[in-house]
């Protein structure tokens, strides 16, 4: 058995260019929650927020390697359906116990790609600053998604960021 953890970046300052304080805590508190959660690596985003956002998850998994991943770019999938499926083939074949701490649209391309789902659906599915998707497999077994876009390590303060206004649910 094994898990692929995915998470958005944490709020990025207009431009992107490093986070929020709002994102420092939110990158902290995801951290304090997969502590434990038997993570071997964390891959991340090149692009700085998303590199910020896996160093400070980093700090409550000691001993994990963290590295910058050219795959995990911000991205628009659909642009190059050939690239995104060798995006998910590599953080999928073998899958490991995992972080990918990447964009929107990657979370979105993976949780289509495991479902089987037609490409034009994975731009439906927004994820907040620091939300958590899990996907499980099993030997022997359809891949699980075991949540998406779970927030539940953030205060209502620090949830919906990242989400259109019109989408946030109070």
């Amino acid at each position: 058995m094994s898990r692929l953890y995915l998470a958005r970046h944490a709020e990025a300052q207009p431009g992107g260019m490093g986070l929020t304080d709002a994102g420092r805590r939110q990158a902290a508190l995801l951290g304090e929650r997969l502590a434990g959660a038997g993570i071997t690596r964390v891959s991340h985003s090149p692009l700085a927020r998303a590199a910020e956002t896996a160093a400070i998850v980093a700090r409550s998994l000691p001993g994990v390697t963290v590295e910058a991943a050219a795959e995990l770019t911000d991205s628009d999938p659909g642009d190059d359906p050939a690239a995104a499926e060798a995006l998910v083939a590599r953080f999928t074949d073998p899958p490991a116990d995992e972080l990918c701490i990447t964009h929107m649209f990657q979370i979105g391309w993976f949780l289509r790609a495991v479902l089987a789902a037609p490409a034009d659906r994975w731009s439906v599915l927004n994820s907040c600053n620091t939300g958590l998707t899990v996907l499980w497999w099993s030997p022997g077994r359809p891949v699980v998604p075991l949540v998406f876009n779970d927030l539940t390590h953030l205060p209502a303060e620090l949830r919906w960021t990242g989400f259109p206004p019109e989408f946030r649910v109070p």
